[in-house]
């Protein structure tokens, strides 16, 4: 990398745009989009309550669940309740550090999301195809050293993207075409050559995405092979609901993530305003669907939700 231009300081503030093209539409776009935040946070603090409360329910399917549920309460609110000031009250404005904050909270929760769906994946194979052995090999010290792990590699990983923005010189114009501060939106800004800078995010979110994708794939066909192997057709099929289900949430997250950082990289004639909608959709629709997916599906949550509502199960 060239050496950074020091007369050039970085801005006090920059000026979040929305989604290009569809200024006119930001205050009706923000309707679904506060919609899909409040079912993501009573859904994930459901869940975070009655795991807490129910000792029956301390497993390591709901351990990991949990786990997923924070990541999804920060992922959320740290992009939601500021991309809601910028369609309702038109707040644009967004503090320099405030905006790496943002940054670091969105990339290394994602990595975090990426890694507790790998690990919820490995649990349902070894709960589907060691059913004996689940207890043995996933106790709690192992489930604390897993989240751990997912946790630490989300923070190390990001850490130098904001800390790498810092320290660049910006002199072009201050507006960033998002609805939050994505960091090639905001690298793009600076007036150095990013290339290196540009390259070494590519390769971290791909190693890191297709590491995880790959794994959970391996992991939900070892598990297909299990489920059409069980004596009972009405066993088969519902397991086969319950993973398809998982699966869908896993493909929207990793399609939707995986759209936003490729078309930053190698755009060729993707509109602004269809990129920015569904870089929005890898952020909201997880949070949102995890709970219903997660959670109201689940029998067992479920059934003590209904309990602490008085209301009687069939």
């Amino acid at each position: 990398m060239p050496p950074l231009n020091t007369s050039h300081r970085a801005p006090v503030t920059f000026l979040l745009m929305g989604i290009p093209g569809l200024e006119h539409l930001h205050a009706w776009i923000g309707i679904p989009f506060c919609s899909m935040y409040v079912v993501a946070l009573v859904g994930n603090v459901t869940i975070l309550a009655v795991v807490r409360a129910e000792r029956s329910l301390h497993e390591p399917m709901f351990l990991f669940l949990c786990m997923l549920s924070i990541t999804d309460l920060v992922l959320s609110t740290s992009t939601l309740p500021r991309m809601l000031c910028l369609f309702w009250l038109r707040a644009h404005d967004i503090a320099f550090d405030a905006c790496l904050t943002q940054m670091f909270f969105i990339h290394s929760f994602t990595t975090m999301e990426s890694g507790f769906f790998l690990a919820m994946a490995i649990d349902r194979y070894v709960a589907i195809c060691h059913p004996l052995h689940h207890t043995t090999i996933l106790t709690y010290a192992r489930i604390t050293v897993m989240g751990i792990i997912v946790v630490i590699r989300g923070v190390a990983f990001f850490s130098p993207h904001p800390i790498l923005l810092k320290q660049l010189p910006y002199c072009r114009t201050r507006i960033i075409a998002h609805t939050y501060c994505e960091f090639m939106a905001v690298l793009k800004l600076a007036c150095v050559d990013i290339g290196a800078t540009s390259r070494y995010s590519l390769s971290v979110a791909s190693i890191i995405g297709s590491c995880d994708a790959v794994l959970i794939a391996v992991s939900y066909v070892f598990i297909l092979r299990s489920v059409f192997h069980l004596p009972s057709r009405d066993a088969t099929f519902k397991a086969l609901g319950t993973c398809g289900s998982h699966v869908c949430v896993i493909l929207v997250f990793y399609s939707t993530a995986g759209f936003s950082i490729f078309t930053h990289h190698f755009r060729k004639n993707v509109p602004a305003h269809i990129h920015i909608f569904i870089a929005n959709m890898y952020l909201l629709v997880p949070p949102f669907l995890n709970p219903i997916v997660y959670g109201i599906r689940t029998k067992k949550i479920r059934e003590h939700v209904f309990k602490v509502l008085h209301v009687k199960v069939a």
